[in-house]
């Protein structure tokens, strides 16, 4: 039997890289990673899947690779995200809307041109979460979209919109949500947690510290890419539905940072406990002060009020219609990550 060719836009980022490698492993598929860099680990990793370089940005270019590799489904994962003080401004927003939105409808665009029958988009938690101000405790699908308020939200929550409105009995979608993603060459939640013991910050907790988050695994997330690829070429249930991903391990912020420094032979000597209400005032004048000497520092309003937040969902529609039951637990993928993290920083 001839193998289902699957094309993997963001092919050798992250998540990306680790769905590629869950497609190759499910022995199902052929592969086309495409990507503007070459992959982290070299093509030797996978000689059998094919590297091709191009930019979402250019349709030309996503139409030319396409139409050369004739995916049966393409798995849309390109997107970016600013950390730090950018997270909360409106600065990049035009870069970040070009690559999330724009990047997504030629994408699109270039899977209908070359007769792809489906389409897997990766999408975000961040649809609801970034609507700054707002608590989402085990919400679950059919909580609307469209409130966000910080550029990334917005984006995903466009880039989403343009992928379910474009399913069709020809040309099946569906977007996945992940949680917070980690897992080893993890760019963002282990590293900057892993940085605030040389800063000196672990003592102090924010709010109550027992707010509910979600954190997702990535190889669980490419897990659920691979069953969201072979729902839309058998039974289509998956078509025109938006999916949350997670661990399914709502866990207290305060208590997710405690297992991770734990990880990495690091306990908080005491505990300084700053009102929420507090901490955003503190955050105010820091941010003054920053702007006056011309050096941001880690405190920012927004920061505040994403560490104090309630952030978590249901998975019942992603065990319901993917059958998606993740597969590494908690505490193993911090352990995982974190070991991973010492071996890059040689701690």
């Amino acid at each position: 039997m001839a193998l289902q060719r699957v094309l993997v836009t963001g092919g050798t980022g992250f998540l990306g890289s680790e769905i590629v490698k869950a497609l190759v492993k499910a022995k199902s598929y052929e592969v086309t990673a495409v990507d503007i860099n070459p992959p982290a680990l070299g093509t030797s990793t996978f000689s059998h899947v094919r590297y091709v370089r191009a930019n979402v940005l250019h349709l030309e270019e996503l139409v030319k690779v396409f139409n050369e590799a004739k995916p049966t489904i393409v798995v849309h994962t390109v997107g970016v995200y600013t950390l730090g003080h950018a997270r909360y401004s409106r600065k990049g927003k035009d870069a970040i809307f070009a690559i999330n939105i724009r990047g997504t409808k030629n994408a699109i665009a270039a899977a209908k041109e070359c007769g792809a029958r489906g389409f897997v988009y990766t999408s975000s938690i961040a649809v609801l979460g970034d609507e700054i101000d707002a608590d989402f405790a085990n919400v679950d699908e059919t909580w609307p979209t469209g409130s966000a308020t910080l550029v990334y939200g917005q984006s995903k929550s466009i880039a989403e919109t343009s992928v379910l409105s474009s399913n069709a009995s020809d040309f099946l979608t569906c977007s996945l949500r992940p949680a917070t993603i980690f897992g080893p060459r993890d760019p963002a939640c282990v590293p900057i947690l892993h940085s605030c013991i040389a800063k000196g910050e672990t003592p102090f907790v924010i709010g109550t510290g027992t707010n509910l988050c979600d954190f997702a695994y990535v190889s669980n997330v490419a897990d659920a890419h691979v069953l969201a690829v072979r729902n839309l070429t058998t039974t289509g249930t998956a078509a025109g539905q938006a999916i949350f991903i997670t661990n399914g391990e709502p866990v207290a912020f305060r208590d997710f940072c405690i297992a991770v420094w734990k990880e990495f032979g690091h306990v908080p000597p005491f505990q300084v406990r700053i009102p929420a209400g507090l901490a955003w005032w503190l955050a105010a004048i820091a941010e003054g002060v920053g702007w006056v000497v011309g050096k941001e520092g880690s405190l920012c309003r927004g920061a505040v009020r994403d560490a104090t937040a309630v952030r978590y969902v249901s998975l019942k529609k992603a065990t319901r219609i993917l059958g998606y039951v993740p597969k590494v637990s908690l505490p193993e993928a911090l352990k995982i990550t974190c070991e991973h993290y010492k071996r890059q920083v040689g701690s």
